[in-house]
């Protein structure tokens, strides 16, 4: 799995929240700190994916 943050990205930060392991808050959006996405994150992932306002996160498999 891999995952990108797109321009829509608010930064609210429910990433983060959910999943600080993946997902940072940079200057404008939210940004990856790792791809692909370790196995154990997966799930983690998809939940900030539904969680974010702006379905700014998009999940390749």
């Amino acid at each position: 799995m891999e995952v990108r943050i797109d321009d829509e990205c608010s930064a609210c930060g429910v990433c983060e929240d959910i999943c600080p392991e993946v997902f940072e808050l940079g200057d404008e959006k939210a940004e990856v700190k790792v791809n692909p996405i370790p196995e154990e994150f997966e799930e983690q992932v998809r939940e900030a994916a539904e969680e974010c306002p702006t379905e700014s996160i998009k999940i390749t498999e």
